[in-house]
């Protein structure tokens, strides 16, 4: 039992990128399926979509080819940098719209959980709403 769910799919999202798995596979919740169709829209990956036996989530993951200098060669490189969460079950951390954390000046995104829904910084901000923010990805 996963008291975490949120933490769990960034770990796994993490472990897949490390070792440039193309797939990853993630318990479904609704939170996930949320998350999901916000990395899917900032462009993170690929897509996503809910298995047959309705209990995961598979996400394709995203890549980059990166021309190796010296060499004829290339290298996947991760659309995704880093993933950290922030508000964990043990310490809550919520911020109103003027509070909000920019993610490398606005390359990078923080995913906050509103009133109106899971939404990005830039959403909540436009809004003008605040939230507990879950996790930043850049």
């Amino acid at each position: 039992m996963v008291t975490d769910t949120i933490s769990d799919m960034l770990t796994r999202i993490r472990n897949a990128c490390m070792i440039k798995k193309s797939t990853v596979l993630i318990p479904l919740t609704r939170m996930n399926q949320q998350i999901s169709q916000i990395l899917e829209k900032e462009g993170f990956i690929h897509n996503f979509q809910i298995s047959e036996d309705s209990k995961n989530l598979i996400l394709r993951l995203k890549y980059r080819s990166k021309q190796i200098p010296g060499t004829n060669g290339k290298r996947k490189e991760s659309c995704i940098t880093n993933l950290k969460r922030i508000s964990k079950p043990g310490l809550r951390i919520y911020a109103n719209h003027k509070e909000i954390p920019r993610i490398l000046g606005g390359a990078g995104i923080v995913i906050v959980s509103t009133p109106n829904g899971v939404l990005t910084d830039r959403e909540a901000r436009s809004i003008g709403i605040g939230g507990e923010l879950l996790c930043s990805i850049w």
